[in-house]
This record gives C-alpha cells, structure tokens and sequence, in this order.
C-alpha cells in the first residue's frame, strides 16, 4: 500500500452533490483505513456561506447517515476539512484562496502539494484553471499540483478539443487528471490482470476463438432530479461516449509493455483510434435509439421520460442506446461487438460477455451450448464461465454448467470503492486509471457522427419502463442469429433472466 506524500485536496463546488455523496466519504474512508499521508488538509471552495465549523457539521451530518462511519474517527477527521467562500467564477477571488492556501501550508508544515478537484457544472472548467494560474497556483517549484476534471469532457469533439486547449494552456498533460469513475471499479482494473497473468485466456483472445462481444450497462432508476442535465445529453453522452467505450477498450487492448500510466494509456488509444468509422447506412441497420414510456413495474408506476422534470414534452433525447461495432485491426477484425445501455431497465447491471465461438465438431450437434464468459463488474462483482457437460444418465446429452468467482466471496477483505481509488492514485500522481486527451478525442471522433445522425430526428423507439429497451434492439442482434443475455442481479444465475 503506498501512502501519498503529505498534501492537500481543494475540492470547487464544496457544497454540491459530488462532494457530499462521494468525495468526503471516499476520504473518510481512505482516512479511517490509514490511507492518507500523516498531514494533510481538505479546503473546501464554493458560493454558499459556511464557516469552517459550519461546514464540518454539515458534512458530519450527511456522513452519520452512511453505514460504518466512526463518529470519533469522524470527529478527527473533519478537523482537518477548512472551507472558502468566493466566488468561483471571479478571476480577483483567487487572492483570497491563494492566500487562505498559504496559511495552511505554514500550519501543517506542509510542502505546497495540491490536487484541485473540480466538482462543478463543466460551464467551470476553462474558468477556474485559469484562474488558478493568476495566482500562480498552478506552478510547481515548491510542490506538485494536480487538476482533476470531471465529466462531462466536452460535448463534442469540438468541444473537448477547446476545453483540451484551454486546459493546456494553464496546466501541463500529467498535471491534468480526467476521472471516469468506471475505471475505478475494482473488476474494470481486474480486467489486465484477468487477461495478461492467465496464460489459458489470452490464446482465446482473439477473433480466432470469440464470436461476438456484448457490453451492457443497464440502470433501473430513471433521470430522477437530473432532468435538466440530461435531457441535453442523453445516453450517448452519458454512458456511451465515456465509460461503456472506455471498458470496452480494456477488454480489447494489446498487452501493454508495463502497467503504468504511459504504456497502459498507450494501448487504450490504439484501440480506440481502431474504432470503424459509422456511415449513416450503417446507423440505420445497426443503431437502436430509445426512450422509456410510463409503465407498471413490480406494482409501482413509473413516469415516461416525457414526464419528468425539467423534460421537455416533446423531447427526442434517447433513454437507450444499442449499437453494432467493429475494430479494424488484426486481433478483432471481423468479431462485432454490441453495446448497450439504457436507464428503466429490469436491474441495475454493468456486464461484459464474451460468446465464444461453437466447436467445429459435429457429434454433439447445433444445440451444444456455446462457451460464455461473463465478467460483471456491477453489482455482484466476479466472473462466471459458462460451458457444456453431459448430462446425467445414459447417452451424450449436453447442458451448460458455470464455474463461478465472486468477490463477495473474498470475506473480510475490503475493496475501495472507486473514488477511493481514483483520488488516491491522482494523490500518488499514478495516472494509469485516468483519461488521457488523445483517449478523450479518439472518443468524440467516433461518437460525432452518431450524435448528428440522432440530432437528424431518426427513429426514435418507445420501451416500457422496467423492460430490456426497444424489440428493435433485439432485432438488430437476431438478424446476425445472436441474442443479448438478459442478467439477473445475482450474477451465479446462469439462466436468462427478465425481471
């Protein structure tokens, strides 16, 4: 366990969301398990009026709420949190911080290490770089600085080449630390070390022996208090264009030459600029868009999308996206890949699985079951792989059967959660798990021409609440004589599953 250099956090947009439900917990939780350095401090920056005890009670309030919180570690903890008021978008409020920043480096005893966590509206991202920069707090001769960007990176490839600019002009690439909390999930890391320490899989890995890829990230809450937000991004730009695309570059990556930032980042890339480009003749056969409808689920009613708040009435922004994808290289040519991910459906489940091909051998017949790998990475995390034995009694009748991993299963053993790791590997300056601007780009260069193909007002299908999304996206994988898997939220269920 490597434990950070003595440093300190400011976290923009102190009194938000972010903040309350994932940063502070992470660094309780970091705090309570010896995780942070021996001195370290948390500033927190933003509009609302807090004192500093004012703003530890408030945060000590919300952290009473979660399971496993120690109210004396908490106690302790917070000593160390401070907070700001300015106004963030005021070039002449950084002196206050600049000077607030000084004074607590003189009272820790502290070299000027500081990560700048920025949990605001994107509308903030060029500003406050900059602003930092007038105050020459982006500057390292007496210690490092870290910026940390949150998602959305841009709206399009446009977009985030600008931001990509207007970062750079302030803060050099490894100062700069682009978080998909995706890729701090414990089973997306597992998935090097799954495919490169086990000399049985890598072999397989490969168009030789995989017939297609499915990756699903299903969510079964709607858009809840986020309506806003959302109804300008969609599914495309939620989930699509960031986290599902960056697991499925993990699970289609060449073995890197080193796990460390460089070389990992290095192959993410390469499979990412592999992406085939997508004409409009082929977003018409291999793109389903969709959006949910009011329903009955589990004997509740669930609003349409139309419904919520802040939706427009006539809205056409996609609640579900499944598409068809190819990668022009020597490892995956020719295997399709299939992506999709929705909010309404049957369970909360992010998924990759990879269908093998069938034996070529004819005795036990079509109705073999094909070899499945099933890699959960939430909820439920593990592994399953799925394969045919004979069946009991007489004759060579096959059924499939499943060797299961579950990291439930691991008992006591602790996992962090992912923000937990991401903050502390940007504090150990590792950027291995954090996007890199080509990645960013390589994204947008691909997602661009499926945003203008769904802003043309193309089909747009209906799906019910509480159901797998369109029958059209179904369609799409029958017309190549493949289905989905439709999981249960108990990954060890080998069967498919509609809830």
């Amino acid at each position: 366990m490597l434990i950070p250099d003595n440093s300190n956090i400011v976290i923009f947009g102190a009194s938000g969301d972010l903040t309350y439900r994932k940063l502070i917990p992470a660094l309780y939780h970091l705090y309570s398990t010896e995780q942070l350095p021996d001195s370290f401090f948390i500033l927190g920056v933003g509009r609302t009026a807090f004192s500093d005890d004012a703003y530890r009670a408030s945060l000590s309030e919300s952290m009473l709420q979660l399971d496993g919180v120690d109210s004396e570690k908490l106690i302790v903890f917070t000593q160390h949190i401070y907070y700001l008021s300015i106004d963030t978008a005021a070039e002449s409020d950084y002196a206050k911080l600049k000077t607030r920043l000084l004074d607590l480096y003189d009272q820790y005893d502290a070299p000027h290490n500081s990560l700048f966590y920025l949990a605001t509206p994107p509308s903030l991202f060029e500003i406050i770089p900059k602003c930092l920069a007038s105050q020459g707090l982006n500057e390292e001769t007496e210690g490092w600085k870290r910026i940390i960007v949150e998602k959305p990176i841009g709206y399009d490839l446009s977009s985030a080449i600008e931001l990509d600019t207007q970062l750079h002009r302030y803060f050099q690439e490894p100062q700069i630390y682009r978080i998909d909390h995706y890729l701090g999930k414990e089973t997306v890391q597992n998935l090097l070390v799954f495919r490169f320490a086990n000399g049985m899989f890598e072999p397989l890995w490969s168009r030789n022996y995989i017939d297609y890829v499915e990756i699903t990230g299903a969510e079964f809450l709607g858009v809840e208090d986020r309506g806003g937000y959302y109804d300008s991004s969609g599914a495309l730009r939620d989930m699509f264009q960031n986290h599902l695309l960056q697991v499925l570059a993990m699970i289609a990556m060449e073995p890197p030459a080193a796990i460390n930032a460089d070389s990992t980042r290095d192959e993410v890339v390469k499979v990412l600029q592999s992406l085939q480009p997508i004409s409009e003749a082929d977003l018409k056969q291999n793109l389903v868009l969709g959006q949910y409808t009011e329903s009955n689920v589990r004997g509740d009613f669930l609003a349409g999308y139309r419904k919520e708040n802040a939706v427009a009435p006539d809205s056409r922004t996609e609640t579900f996206i499944a598409l068809k994808l190819h990668i022009n290289n020597w490892r995956w040519n020719g295997v399709p890949f299939y992506v999709r991910t929705g909010k309404r459906l049957p369970t909360r489940v992010t998924e990759v699985v990879i269908h093998f091909k069938k034996t070529p051998h004819p005795v036990f017949g079509e109705d073999a079951p094909a070899n499945k790998l099933i890699i959960r990475i939430q909820p439920d995390e593990g592994i399953v792989m799925n394969f045919g034995l004979k069946k009991p009694g007489a004759g060579f009748n096959t059924e499939e059967v499943s060797m299961d991993f579950r990291y439930q299963d691991l008992g006591e053993i602790k996992l962090l959660s992912a923000y937990e790791r991401l903050l502390l590997d940007a504090l150990n300056g590792d950027a291995t798990l954090f996007a890199r601007s080509d990645a960013v780009q390589a994204c947008w260069k691909f997602v661009d021409p499926i945003l203008k193909y769904q802003s043309e007002k193309h089909a747009l299908y209906g799906y019910a609440c509480g159901t797998w999304g369109p029958q059209e996206a179904d369609d799409m994988l029958k017309r190549d004589d493949r289905q989905w898997r439709f999981p249960c939220k108990n990954l060890t269920n080998a069967h498919y599953c509609e809830l």
